[in-house]
């Protein structure tokens, strides 16, 4: 409990630091919500900068927005003026969970077995192959992976649809784009750990007992080996919930990723803010309960460590 205390306050002291860094990058950029071609009249403009407390001095528009984020409250859009930034976050969050959820079923499912072949026979033919895919899929970004996989799937060969989000059809090429670059890395980490475990005193005493190659791999070898992976799970998860951002802009998925870069592309002040409150709170959460998985798993790790 102390450890989860200790870490929740430097959660606490993380998302303040990064509400103030956004905060004066934000007004940093030139333009504003409110700037366009069409200048609208001065009276109006004025009008509209004393509705939203943007005529305010900077260092009060600053207390003004900490002490409204510390009672809950993310306020308004400035370009969506009907919706709150929690009924957009709401609205979108579904979309966003359900392709990060198929994502990472993609990494574990792939990285995991493609990992355990490798490990099972090092050396060989299929282990060097493995081992070449996973350099290419860490090797190449997800957009660009992406854009092959819709000119291939697609226009080529006619299979999947393009872009939009209903059924299932819709999340198998921006859940396998997505998912592939941490599969590569999952594999990269269950083939390392299985070969250092397959070294260890009850492997061999398992081999002693008669026990067959897959069943030492899979049954013996595979729980020792699952550390470094866990360890990397809640980065990727977060990486992938932040890296939805440009998959759900390519294949114009109704995410949180997608209002992401319109709010940036937009200046919306209160929707990028809170989304990347949003995004840093889900960080420090899913390092916590990473952390506290580690010394389940193996209880050797010392949480005070």
């Amino acid at each position: 409990m102390k450890f989860i205390v200790r870490r929740i306050a430097w959660l606490a002291i993380m998302l303040w630091t990064v509400f103030t860094i956004s905060f004066f990058l934000m007004r940093a950029v030139p333009g504003g919500p409110f700037s366009s071609e069409r200048q609208p009249p001065p009276e109006v403009r004025k009008a509209i900068e004393r509705r939203y407390q943007l005529d305010a001095p900077l260092w009060r528009q600053y207390f003004t927005e900490m002490g409204r984020l510390s009672r809950g409250d993310l306020g308004q859009s400035f370009r969506m003026a009907d919706y709150t930034v929690a009924e957009v976050i709401a609205a979108g969050w579904p979309a966003t969970v359900t392709l990060g959820t198929m994502a990472l079923v993609v990494a574990l499912v792939i990285g995991g077995g493609a990992g355990v072949i490798s490990a099972a026979r090092p050396g060989g033919v299929v282990d060097v192959l493995m081992r070449s895919a996973s350099m290419v899929g860490i090797a190449v970004p997800s957009f660009a992976l992406a854009g092959l996989a819709v000119l291939l799937f697609v226009y080529q060969w006619h299979l999947l649809p393009a872009a939009g989000w209903g059924d299932v059809a819709h999340t198998v090429l921006p859940a396998s784009c997505l998912g592939l670059a941490y599969a590569a890395e999952i594999s990269r980490l269950v083939r390392s750990g299985l070969l250092e475990a397959l070294q260890s005193d009850w492997v061999r005493t398992a081999r002693s007992k008669g026990a067959g190659r897959w069943r030492v791999v899979v049954v013996h070898a595979l729980r020792g080996a699952l550390g470094p992976v866990v360890s990397f799970l809640g980065p990727a998860i977060a990486g992938i919930l932040t890296g939805s951002v440009v998959i759900e802009k390519v294949f114009a998925i109704p995410g949180i990723g997608y209002h992401f870069v319109e709010a940036a592309t937009q200046r919306d002040y209160t929707l990028a803010m809170g989304l990347v409150l949003l995004y840093t709170l889900l960080l420090g959460v899913l390092g916590i309960v990473v952390d506290v998985l580690q010394v389940i798993l193996d209880p050797r790790v010392s949480l005070e460590r």
